[in-house]
C-alpha cells in the first residue's frame, strides 16, 4: 500500500511453538503513524495489551490538532497507552499484563521513533541496517549504567535475564518512552519488529533478507527466516518505504 510518500506492508505469525498471537501492529496511513506491539500476560491476557496500546496510540495520536509537535503528539499517545493498559489490567485475568511498543512517525522528511521496551526499529539505506532503538532490558540496563562494557555482553552468564525487559507498556503508572528522529532519503527503508524476529535476524541478517522494491515479500522472507531457526515466539514484521 502507498499513501501520500510512504509504502507499507506488514505481516505477523504465530511461529512454531506458540499457540496464540500476542502481537499486534497498526497503522494510519492518514496521519502517518505505524506500530508494533508484543503483548505478555497470562492466557490471552498479552493479545488484549497489544490490542490495546495498537488502537490506543493510533486514536490518540490521530486526535492531536495536527499543528502540535509531532514529538509530544506521539509522546502523548504511548502515555495514553500506557494508561489504557494499565485501567483494563485491574481486570481479573488481564493482571500483570502489559506489551512492548515500538512506533514509526514521518513529518515530511523526518522520522520520529519511539519505544518501550525490546521491539525495534531498523534503518536500511544502502544496502545495510542499522538498529535505531535501544532495548529496554536487563542486559542493556547493565550497559547504560557502565557496569558492563558492552563487548563484555556475550561473556556474561545471563540465565532467566536474557529476555528480560525492563520498561514496558502497563507496567507502571508512568512510562519513559525512548524517541529517536531521523532524516529521511529518498528509498530509505525501516523495519519494526517484535523479538519473536530479533532474536534470530541481526541486522546484517535483516539487510540481506529485505529488498526495498518487495515489500510484502520480505516481511514473509523475514518470517520464514525466523521460524526456519526455531520460531520460539510470535513474529510481526512492519516495513515502510520513503519515497520522497
Amino acid at each position: 500500500m502507498t499513501i501520500n510518500a510512504i509504502e507499507v506492508a506488514a505481516l505477523s505469525d504465530m511461529g512454531c511453538v506458540r499457540t496464540n498471537n500476542e502481537d499486534n501492529f497498526g497503522y494510519d496511513p492518514t496521519h502517518q503513524l505505524y506500530v508494533v506491539c508484543d503483548g505478555m500476560g497470562g492466557m490471552a491476557a498479552g493479545e488484549v495489551a497489544s490490542s490495546i496500546a495498537c488502537s490506543t496510540v493510533i486514536s490518540t495520536f490521530a486526535a492531536q490538532p495536527l499543528e502540535t509537535p509531532i514529538e509530544i503528539r506521539l509522546s502523548l499517545a504511548i502515555r495514553a497507552a500506557n494508561k489504557a493498559v494499565c485501567e483494563a489490567g485491574e481486570y481479573e485475568g488481564q493482571k500483570g499484563m502489559g506489551t512492548t511498543l515500538v512506533a514509526a512517525a514521518y513529518d515530511g522528511s523526518k522520522l520520529l521513533i519511539g519505544n518501550v521496551g525490546d521491539s525495534r526499529a531498523y534503518m536500511l539505506q544502502g544496502g545495510n541496517a542499522m538498529q535505531l532503538t535501544l532495548d529496554h532490558s536487563y542486559v542493556n540496563e547493565l550497559v547504560r549504567s557502565g557496569q558492563v562494557k558492552i563487548e563484555d555482553v556475550p561473556n556474561l552468564d545471563l540465565e532467566g535475564f536474557a529476555s528480560t525487559i525492563t520498561r514496558a507498556i502497563g507496567a507502571s503508572r508512568e512510562v519513559e518512552p525512548d524517541f529517536f528522529f531521523i532524516d529521511l532519503k529518498d528509498g530509505d527503508t525501516v523495519l519494526l519488529a517484535s523479538d519473536g524476529l530479533t532474536r534470530y535476524c541481526n541486522a546484517p541478517r535483516i539487510a540481506e533478507l529485505v529488498d526495498p522494491l518487495q515489500l510484502e515479500t520480505s516481511c514473509q522472507k523475514l518470517i520464514d527466516e525466523a521460524k526456519s531457526l526455531g520460531g520460539a515466539d510470535n513474529v510481526t514484521c512492519l516495513l515502510l518505504r520513503y519515497n520522497a
